[in-house]
């Protein structure tokens, strides 16, 4: 397929789509919200409505109880069920989310999960309890593979795969993915994200395909249809398939500033014609259910806004699967908490996703709702038809139970060869060449070749967010039985030439061995959902350890190919600059070897396979530029950008290097937000003692660490001690670089945190900063007694002027900790939303001392 030409595979929608394009920045400009019936079309399901599944779904209404009906609509998470609740409620489906495993063991096995799925499958059709015979269903997030468990495949991110620009590959994909999930027991799949994403600050780009819609549209056909079997036909639903998910339902990837879960301000045409492009192919090819969004659309959560998930969604685009919420996303709904939401109902959630325990008094709270007239009797009636239609559809009264099924438990196909060797095609084909000065790339496998940098030999790394874990975090190459780092990759094809291959991340070699090329893998440290935002697209500003090394390598006259991993385009000139060539590998997957089929000859120094990828999202041109296809602005790379082997580079090495980093202190800066930043590590302290925090939990003496909610999953920490020990926690830096945070103290910023005292008192506060340890310049700020005394159980925002740190002595410029919490007293501490802020009008300031 032609990768400028971009043609679309089908019709619906898209004829008029080119020029829809070229008017999204006019039309995003536009914040009237229309509510317009031309915008939004009927799409023909390819998964037709029969007589004969609608006249089951009535039958089982029918003799249905509230209780019954209710329980439908309830989806508990693993960790906060048990098999005994399944048979006493017979909830209607059940997930995990990121990082939950059977049994709470990160390397549960196939057979593990089938378990789980069988116990699960058993007591919902065990009526003794709850009169109930309907079958439950197990949803999971596989969105790269099936990514929750050990040794599943992981294809490329979203975001690598739309520079493949193959919805055929896709569909193969989504094939492959199915298979695995079917492995361990699970029914249902949320995927795919078809986020159309416009300001890549956004935490969550790389989970969309483009910023423009013509391939948001393709892929999802193409996904729904390799998941789920091909309507058109008789394929629809057969054993090797998987009920899919759209998602999340709309306009998440527009909201200003790329906040996530924020707002989106678009017109209702701009809402469809670019937000909603996925849910016209994916609705098309037959989606049975679709996630609500956390965003708003002019300040109306989706979860709880009627005209979108059932005027729009439902009855004008007809779909007559079921909307699911996500993660307690109703509980943000203006009036709702997580355990009492019958808006979100009436607005035209059908399912509501219901994580911790907050879902049991969920549960009988709108049992009580129903029966009081507060959620009408045929709301209910209707969203759970939709349930019970979809279960039918997807065979799940007929099947046998998650043990007996195809594949289960066939340890076999989790990562098999042919698998691996599909991830590892789609890794080659996303792979985005942005520099090849003097052709230096492809590479001769018989040299002598130098690999370093920190994401050389990670698979962890290379995989990204959504990964074992929910933000793909402290996973090691271990986690990984079968996949193939970049190095290693590298290494089976350089040796079997018979060249020579070093592993040094930090550049250093035998000078009487002086390598001829030099390979250096970096790039961003996994994250997921809100703790990837980020308030500018700057790699890394002034001197840091990446373009340390690069510039090192050059300065001794080794050509240098960067390999740069990433769930985003960012600015990088400097690194560009310092690079021979240069290439945007995304976030690959398991699959490293892929990376080495393009990047080197074979052993007759042939090309094995050229570079194909182009970009899918616009290359920015500054660190604050935020440019989309057809926007008019110039970007350093277009859209549609990519060399091969036969284009030549005219890239110059003088791109610019300035960055005005106070320029983007009118932003907030977060320094912890759920998962410490980039570069910064967190760590607990208890006197001079301090320990890294590498989970969710942690002790170091008699100081407890543990993740708690409170916005959104585990995104924020809660500190315990007693007997007055001086404890705290410390965020440093993890590269032992310094950081310049002095355009701070020019902007008159704030350190600020958010504190709340869960029980007990604290009889000393005291925060610091801290620079290197051989230059004396760190300084503290004691936190005043009446300050602390204020604290309560309710969250409150503290702010200490960075001045105070500079005329304390600190020299910000040498940063190695920009936060140092200690405290004495005996009590339970919780913190959120560590940063630094330019201004602050809700928070109270700590005076310096």
């Amino acid at each position: 397929m032609n990768n400028l030409k971009r043609t679309s595979l089908f019709c619906v929608c898209m004829v008029s789509l080119l020029s829809a394009c070229e008017q999204s920045k006019r039309l995003e400009t536009t914040a009237d919200k229309g509510k317009d019936q031309t915008i939004w079309p009927n799409i023909v399901s390819e998964i037709a409505q029969s007589e004969e599944v609608e006249s089951q779904v009535n039958a089982l209404l029918a003799e249905m109880t509230i209780e019954q009906k209710v329980a439908q609509m309830i989806q508990p998470e693993i960790r906060d069920i048990t098999v005994e609740d399944m048979r006493k409620y017979g909830f209607g489906s059940y997930l995990n989310g990121g990082g939950a495993f059977p049994n709470g063991d990160k390397h549960a096995s196939v057979t593990d999960w089938v378990a789980l799925a069988e116990s699960m499958y058993q007591a919902s059709i065990d009526a003794s309890l709850d009169g109930s015979t309907i079958p439950t269903m197990w949803g999971t997030d596989a969105v790269h593979g099936h990514n929750n468990v050990i040794g599943a495949t992981l294809f490329p991110h979203n975001i690598g795969l739309g520079a493949a620009n193959d919805p055929a590959l896709i569909e193969k994909i989504a094939q492959v993915t199915a298979k695995e999930v079917l492995a361990t027991g699970i029914d249902w799949i949320f995927a795919p994200t078809v986020a159309t994403v416009r300001d890549d600050r956004w935490g969550r780009t790389y989970e969309g395909y483009s910023e423009d819609p013509e391939i948001v549209g393709d892929y999802a056909y193409a996904i729904v249809k390799g998941l789920q079997g091909d309507g058109r036909s008789n394929t629809v639903f057969k054993e090797q398939h998987v009920i899919s998910t759209v998602k999340h339902f709309v306009g998440d990837g527009g909201t200003l500033k790329g906040d996530d879960q924020g707002n989106n301000v678009a017109n209702e045409e701009t809402l469809f014609k670019v937000h909603a492009q996925g849910y016209v192919g994916g609705l098309k090819a037959g989606s049975q259910s679709v996630m609500a969004s956390f965003n708003s659309w002019h300040g109306d959560k989706i979860h709880g806004n009627k005209y979108l998930l059932t005027t729009v969604l439902k009855d004008r685009m007809g779909f007559d699967g079921f909307v699911v919420g996500d993660w307690n996303g109703h509980g943000q709904i203006q009036g709702c908490t997580n355990d009492n939401c019958p808006q979100a109902i009436n607005a035209g959630l059908d399912m509501f996703m219901a994580p911790t325990q907050s879902w049991k008094p969920l549960f009988y709270n709108t049992v009580s709702q129903v029966k009081d007239g507060t959620i009408a009797l045929s709301r209910v009636n209707d969203a759970v038809s939709r349930i019970l239609r979809v279960k039918i559809r997807a065979g799940l009264f007929n099947k046998p139970s998650p043990a007996q099924r195809l594949y289960a438990g066939d340890s076999k196909i989790m990562g098999n060869e042919q698998h691996r060797a599909l991830a590892r095609e789609a890794v080659r084909k996303s792979l985005v060449l942005l520099k090849n000065k003097a052709g230096i790339l492809p590479l001769s496998p018989k040299q002598n070749i130098l690999i370093a940098g920190d994401g050389a030999d990670n698979i962890g790394k290379q995989s990204g967010g959504w990964t074992i874990t929910w933000q793909g975090t402290n996973n090691a190459n271990a986690d990984f039985p079968g996949g193939t780092s970049i190095y290693e990759g590298i290494k089976h094809q350089v040796l079997k030439a018979g060249g020579e291959i070093t592993l040094s991340l930090d550049g250093s070699f035998d000078k009487d061995n002086k390598p001829d090329v030099a390979i250096v893998v970096f790039g961003e440290e996994p994250y997921a959902e809100g703790q990837g935002d980020r308030p500018h697209l700057a790699y890394q500003y002034g001197t840091h350890k990446d373009l340390m090394l690069l510039k090192s390598l050059k300065a001794q006259g080794i050509p240098v190919v960067s390999l740069f991993i990433s769930g985003r385009p960012m600015w990088m000139n400097a690194e560009l600059n310092a690079s021979d060539a240069f290439v945007a590998l995304w976030l690959p997957g398991s699959e490293g070897g892929g990376v080495a089929d393009v990047l080197l000859k074979d052993k007759n120094d042939s090309i094995q396979y050229d570079f194909t990828g182009k970009l899918s999202f616009s290359w920015p041109n500054s660190p604050t530029q935020h440019v989309n296809r057809f926007d008019g602005k110039t970007p350093l790379f277009a859209y549609g950008f990519g060399l091969d082997y036969e284009t030549k580079d005219t890239l110059k090495d003088n791109l610019s290097e300035y960055f005005d980093i106070s320029a983007s202190v009118n932003e907030v800066e977060l320094l912890y937000d759920g998962q410490p930043k980039k570069p910064w590590a967190l760590y607990l302290t208890e006197g001079n003692k301090r320990k890294p925090i590498r989970s969710n939990s942690e002790q170091i003496n008699g100081v407890g660490y543990r993740t708690i909610d409170r916005f959104v999953q585990e995104d924020s920490l809660q500190l315990s001690f007693s007997d007055a020990k001086i404890a705290g926690i410390q965020l440093l830096s993890k590269h032992g670089f310094p950081e310049d945070l002095s355009a701070y103290v020019n902007s008159s910023a704030y350190l600020t945190f958010d504190i709340s005292v869960k029980s007990g008192s604290i009889s000393k506060a005291y925060i610091g900063v801290n620079c290197q340890e051989e230059i004396n310049c760190s300084s503290q700020v004691k936190i005043p007694d009446e300050k602390l005394s204020a604290l309560t159980n309710g969250w409150q925002q503290l702010a200490v002027p960075l001045t105070c740190f500079a005329n304390l002595g600190a020299e910000l410029s040498q940063t190695m900790s920009p936060f140092k919490l200690s405290l004495v007293g005996n009590a339970e501490v919780g913190l959120s939303k560590i940063a630094l802020r330019a201004s602050t009008s809700e928070a109270s300031i700590v005076e310096c001392n």
